[in-house]
């Protein structure tokens, strides 16, 4: 398919160019006045590529097309990290849904790709896809957990799909981990404690939990064999996830009078009950071992573990009858109207997870050769459920949702060489996802005993990709970079099945496939030492993943997929991007400055419009046009006013809107959800002595849209703003043990992305070096 640039695109680029120019006139004054004490060597910075550095300790893993962003151990040290996605929240212009701690369901958001487009960023793991996807929400997450905070040497971060080596799920950007590399044999134990105060509406406790994580390394005889093994204990107690509001209700029918609803005017109706707060266990295990091998060559393995139980036993009603009994469910009286209570259940899940990948590295006839080679199971993932309140309190009838086994498998090649001023890469990516779930009617949803069929799913995509890009040094400051993907996609073996008054139905999706071609280009220049300037242009095409493609019901009259349920022609998302980056250095001060415009074709997103035969239906369909434009400004300073005080800052300011819908042409020039305008973070660290660091940070968003249709709020339900305020103190007792202290939202905002977030978190680590 012919890629273009729009012209609305085109305008909202030159549009931000002004203010981009108009900003940075106003920001250098204040920064070129600030005394010069860098280094030659602070001065080095590559010519080759734009890296916004925090304090990485090895080469970036990812082609960095683009804003890129390194972040390393000095980052991570200044960060409260219960869990390994917690080392990124300051990231620019980078928001990850961690709802509580041990949330597994924590997606990345970063530019216009929001909460609940899982599908448009790719997450590696040492060089292994640990994206789930199986489905394009919040539901499925990366699988951050395969490692815990203390195996991570450094995140290295992608915005946009700049570069041909990423499929079209970088559309939003690509997010690489590398973990700890075995330098000599020895053992660390890390110990971590969380406390949380929570304060809302029925709730005003105190949640905690703790972490266990150690293991040790060995380095055999000249370094040839590294092996490094792992494990993680994780038990926490986070706040409730979801707030029960009374429904209207009419009628005679006989109704509980009942207090204790908490009627808040900014609320459509009283709340009178919530979820269960959340109680997360996990335990991980990994083994990495790596091999020279004779001759340049390289082998690794690894084999990541981990197991999660959530148990959500404790659902809570506020509603107490006239002899202070408990009310969780039906007609209830409460100051004087007649309401429903209804919504409450119980629930747990069981899940056990694996990923096993095989890595290999030499040289073939001059060429640089890199292989990965992995798998992705869930051969447990069990969900029990309760009916309703009253059954979920007696283990009465419920639900039982068996996952039968759901994963992935990957596959990347590539090879590099470099010829005189060609730098020449090509390679391939193949991947195959999988999922089949069903679903039983139980009679004790505790035991998930007394099982009859419901219902089941399935279903499989695949895709095969080929790229090709040629970096061309034109003159030793300036560098053309081109590149081109091909990628095929099948989706197949979709089916649906439910039990119904008639007998079972069934039936299957028919298989469909598509493919792509997907140009790049990018051009760097060193204008002088100090300033580099890059512009970068790309296509990519996401194409439907499982969850999206497999959603319809069956009919119970034509015992057959209903046409009417889902969209049998859901097409692929398609980006055109541009970015322009400057970098420069104002004395102590690093500067980057990027410029970023996206237009989407057929933008994939659940919503209520009109269907392929104009019927309203909630689903996943294709929105027409879908444009974001913004400005990112980042400064960096490394021992700025003072030895020993580093600062990063960054602010970005968005515009993404829905400009053409025909499903629903209410949304049109709505601002698209979950996006904010403006992005604020930073992160200021300061040695205080040479076993004392101390380091302060925040993160900040104005309020976004909830949804297509605009709509906006600052209560539970809504995405709201937010502004936190983390601290957190270090300190070395000896070369061998340290002790870190921090504080998490210490102003205690409440902010929400539908559910409510953590409050207040202290978190006490202690680390030890054997």
């Amino acid at each position: 398919m012919q890629q273009h640039f729009p012209a609305l695109c085109r305008r909202r680029f030159a549009t931000t160019l002004c203010l981009l120019l108009s900003a940075t006139c106003l920001t250098m004054p204040g920064l070129a006045v600030a005394q010069d004490t860098t280094s030659a060597a602070d001065t080095e910075t590559p010519t080759e590529t734009v890296i916004v550095v925090g304090q990485r300790d090895a080469p970036i893993t990812v082609v960095p097309r683009g804003l890129s962003v390194s972040l390393g151990k000095s980052d991570f040290e200044a960060v409260n990290a219960i869990n390994v996605e917690d080392l990124m929240k300051y990231a620019p212009n980078f928001f990850v849904r961690k709802r509580f701690a041990g949330d597994d369901n924590a997606v990345v958001a970063l530019r216009g790709a929001n909460t609940v487009q899982s599908a448009r960023t790719i997450v590696m793991v040492d060089g292994f896809l640990v994206s789930n996807f199986l489905g394009n929400s919040f539901s499925f997450p990366p699988k951050w957990n395969v490692v815990g905070p203390a195996d991570v040497r450094q995140f290295d971060i992608v915005y946009g799909p700049y570069s041909a080596r990423y499929g079209g799920n970088s559309m939003g950007g690509v997010v690489s981990i590398s973990t700890e590399e075995p330098k000599k044999t020895g053992a660390y134990l890390n110990t971590q404690a969380m406390i949380m105060p929570f304060k809302e509406y029925g709730f005003d406790e105190t949640f905690t939990g703790y972490s266990i994580e150690g293991g040790g390394t060995y380095v055999g005889q000249e370094g040839r064999l590294r092996v490094r093994a792992g494990f993680r204990r994780f038990d926490n107690t986070g706040q409730s996830m979801t707030y029960n509001l009374l429904t209207p209700a009419t009628g005679t029918a006989p109704a509980t009078t009942v207090t204790g609803a908490f009627s808040d005017p900014s609320l459509a109706t009283p709340v009178f009950g919530a979820a269960s707060p959340v109680d997360v266990v996990q335990n991980q295990w990994r083994l990495r071992i790596g091999y020279d091998l004779a001759a340049d060559w390289t082998i690794d393995a690894m084999l990541f573990g981990w197991t999660t139980e959530q148990t959500l036993a404790d659902t809570r009603t506020f509603l107490r009858d006239t002899n202070g009994a408990p009310v969780g469910q039906g007609r209830v009286r409460f100051n004087n109207q007649l309401w429903t209570a209804t919504g409450l259940t119980f629930s747990a899940f069981e899940r056990t997870e694996y990923l096993a990948g095989l890595k290999l590295t030499g040289k073939i006839g001059g060429w640089d050769m890199r292989t990965n080679v992995s798998r992705y199971w869930m051969p447990t993932w069990n969900t029990k459920t309760s009916r309703d309140y009253v059954s979920g309190q007696s283990s009465g009838p419920g639900t039982y949702q068996v996952q039968d086994s759901p994963g992935w498998n990957a596959v990347d090649l590539t090879f590099d060489q470099r010829f005189g001023r060609h730098a020449v890469g090509f390679g391939l990516s193949a991947n195959l996802y999988e999922t089949a779930q069903r679903t039983f009617n139980t009679t004790n949803w505790q035991a998930a005993s007394g099982q009859t069929f419901a219902s089941s799913t399935a279903g499989k995509t695949e895709s095969l990709g080929f790229w090709i890009e040629d970096a061309i040094d034109l003159t030793d400051t300036v560098t053309l970079t081109l590149g081109g993907r091909y990628d095929r996609w099948r989706a197949f073996d979709g089916s649906i099945s439910r039990q119904s008054v008639a007998g079972l139905l069934a039936d299957t999706y028919p298989t469909r496939s598509d493919n792509s071609f997907s140009p790049k280009a990018s051009l760097q220049a060193a204008i002088t030492d100090d300033l580099t300037l890059q512009l970068s242009v790309g296509a990519a095409t996401r194409f439907p993943t499982v969850g999206e493609l497999f959603q319809g019901r069956i009919d119970d009259i034509t015992r057959e997929i209903d046409p009417q349920s889902f969209d049998p022609n859901l097409k692929p998302e398609r980006s055109t991007d541009i970015s322009v980056m400057a970098r420069t250095r104002l004395g102590p001060v690093d500067l980057t400055a990027s410029l970023f415009c996206q237009d989407i074709e057929d933008a994939i997103f659940s919503f209520s419009g009109l269907n392929q035969f104009g019927t309203v239906v909630s689903s996943f369909k294709n929105v027409d046009l879908v444009t974001q434009s913004g400005v990112e400004l980042i400064g960096e300073a490394k021992d700025l006013w003072v030895t020993g005080l580093d600062v990063n800052v960054s602010v970005s300011r968005m515009d993404a809107r829905t400009v053409r819908n025909l499903s629903n042409r209410e949304t049109e020039g709505k601002r698209f959800p979950r996006i904010p305008e403006w992005r604020t973070s930073g992160n200021i660290r300061y040695k205080i002595s040479p076993s004392w660091r101390a380091s302060l940070g925040w993160r900040q968003a104005t309020t976004p849209t909830s949804d297509l249709f605009g709509r906006e709020g600052s209560v539970y339900g809504f995405q709201t703003e937010y502004v936190f305020v983390d601290a957190r103190l270090t300190h070395d007792l000896t070369d061998k043990v340290q002790l870190s202290l921090g504080v998490d939202n210490i102003n205690n905002d409440q902010a929400y992305v539908s559910h409510p977030l953590p409050q207040r978190t202290y978190v006490l680590d202690v680390k030890l070096k054997l």
